[in-house]
């Protein structure tokens, strides 16, 4: 009987499977593909995840086509869409874990952990009476510990330097901004500095927030840095460089096979029609910063500084999957005003091609010698108004050319950093010196002027280095890290003490990009 009636259950599988066919055409592929799925599902040897066969399916078909359409599982797309919907719900803490402990670097300003008492350099070593220090539990647990719901409470037992006992506070969860400017500051008198990170739903206010602040300080200039953004949304993209041009300008326009074009412009109410702009690129640039980047450098609104831009010019159209699940699929391309493809070539389906495009320009000397870009006639465009070439061909090509400087931070600084060294030495530094450092400095701009990192803590790093096999190659290399070492130090503990924009402050001395976009604007 059992054999039997695995045999009906088949002959109905594959019966719908026909009558789909049938319904969809004799040849449809779509019913070619159901029949594949019911057969498998039906008769394969070994038992079969279903849901994972047409997950597959669905990655396998968006494989074959262009490097950015995609597919997400409803967990990966929650994780995807926090950074650029503005916020997401937790007890609002900026963290870090030293080995198995979590190290609170700053509360969120008037969050909900600030609140109840909770200051920097407290360790979270309890979550509603669970350990969560000394017991190897990964940073995403941990994680998922902590955010929940709004308005739900989380018990947190605390261990604070200089306080015996464990202290206990509960914390009610609430909403916790994601900011997308990294930092804003006045370089000198009249000239003002923003770094955008990424293109989310609050950035543009952000951003007007941001200019009003300099505005008041006597901004007139303004060196925008978009180096290592990676986009985001389009119309946080448009709102941005809205604020820069007149009425009627041409943005960026959209065009694709099935997807009309459709022109964004210039409302004429921006905050910066006048005053001088420059913007910071690099190979990192992408997206929805390249729109920005294109609609200032073709409408003459300001000079680009920098090296070509990464190139990420496809349009991606959610589509929403009844399990919560999305194909982000490509569906038109983004241009320039002056008709510039964003978009650098690719192969369908080949995506270890695209992916190694960075290594391929740095080997073709691209990344570090501006003689060995060349570009076809056809590649060439005029700006709007001042009739300038600019190039096409994929990404943005800056005005001013910086080369990276390949010898800048050495081997042995690199493999200090991606070892976390750096940053877990560091942290121990501001761990046991906090409240010394705070004390001493009154302020960011006598730290600035004053701080000097103590040789111990370059020698503690040198040691922990040795203890992990990390060592210079020789006392030349040695000496040619510790400058930048220094500086990186530095950066470090004043976003520890205060916050991002101090990091920039003293991270951009050294900044090569940054430096050339001083001396542009100046000039």
């Amino acid at each position: 009987m059992k054999k039997i009636f695995l045999a009906c259950c088949l002959l109905l599988s594959l019966q719908a499977s026909a009558q789909l066919r049938f319904n969809l055409g004799q040849n449809s592929p779509m019913a070619k593909l159901q029949w594949a799925e019911a057969a498998i599902n039906s008769l394969y040897v070994d038992s079969v995840d279903e849901g994972k066969l047409v997950e597959d399916a669905i990655r396998g078909m968006l494989k074959e086509l262009d490097p950015h359409s995609s597919y997400a599982t409803p967990k990966e797309v929650k994780s995807m869409n926090e950074p650029l919907q503005g916020n997401f719900e937790g007890i609002g803490v900026q963290f870090n874990m030293v080995e198995d402990t979590l190290i609170v670097i700053q509360p969120v300003i008037n969050g909900p952990s600030e609140k109840v008492g909770i200051v920097a350099g407290d360790r979270i070593v309890q979550v509603n009476d669970t350990a969560i220090a000394g017991v190897k539990m990964s940073k995403e647990e941990i994680m998922k510990r902590l955010r929940g719901p709004k308005g739900t409470k989380v018990r947190l037992g605390i261990v604070r330097r200089g306080v015996k006992d464990l202290l206990s506070f509960t914390v009610t969860r609430d909403k916790i901004p994601v900011k997308t400017i990294d930092a804003v500051y006045m370089i000198r008198p009249g000239l003002g500095y923003i770094r955008i990170g990424s293109f989310g739903a609050n950035t543009h206010k952000e951003f007007l927030d941001a200019v009003q602040q300099l505005k008041e300080r006597g901004m007139n200039d303004l060196l925008l840095d978009l180096q290592d953004n990676g986009g985001g949304y389009l119309q946080a993209a448009a709102d941005i460089a809205n604020e820069f041009l007149q009425r009627g300008d041409m943005l960026v326009y959209t065009v694709g096979r099935k997807v009309p074009r459709n022109e964004f412009n210039a409302d004429g109410r921006g905050l910066l029609q006048s005053g001088k702009v420059v913007v910071l690129i690099n190979e990192f640039t992408a997206s929805a910063a390249e729109i920005v980047t294109g609609a200032i450098q073709d409408q003459d609104r300001g000079l680009v500084v920098g090296r070509r831009s990464f190139g990420k010019g496809l349009v991606q159209r959610p589509i929403e999957m009844p399990d919560g699940s999305m194909i982000r699929l490509t569906v038109a391309h983004y241009y320039t005003p002056s008709g510039r493809c964003i978009q650098k070539p690719y192969k369908k389906g080949d995506l270890k091609d695209y992916e190694m495009d960075l290594d391929n320009r740095l080997k073709h000397g691209e990344l570090t010698n501006p003689d060995s870009i060349h570009f076809a006639d056809s590649l060439k465009y005029k700006t709007l108004r001042k009739g300038r070439t600019v190039y096409g061909g994929g990404g943005i090509m800056p005005d001013f050319f910086v080369p990276l400087d390949t010898l800048q931070y050495t081997r042995f600084h690199r493999q200090l950093s991606a070892k976390s060294i750096v940053i877990n030495q560091n942290l121990r530094f501001i761990d046991n010196n906090r409240k010394k450092l705070k004390s001493r400095y009154a302020n960011y701009e006598q730290f600035r002027k004053e701080y000097e990192v103590p040789q111990s803590l370059i020698d503690s790093i040198i040691a922990e280095g040795e203890k992990q096999k990390v060592k210079p190659k020789d006392d030349d290399e040695l000496q040619r890290t510790i400058p930048y070492l220094r500086n990186q130090l530095k950066a470090l503990i004043a976003r520890d003490l205060w916050d991002m924009s101090e990091y920039f402050q003293i991270a951009n001395d050294k900044n090569h990009i940054y430096q050339k976009g001083l001396q542009v604007i100046s000039e």
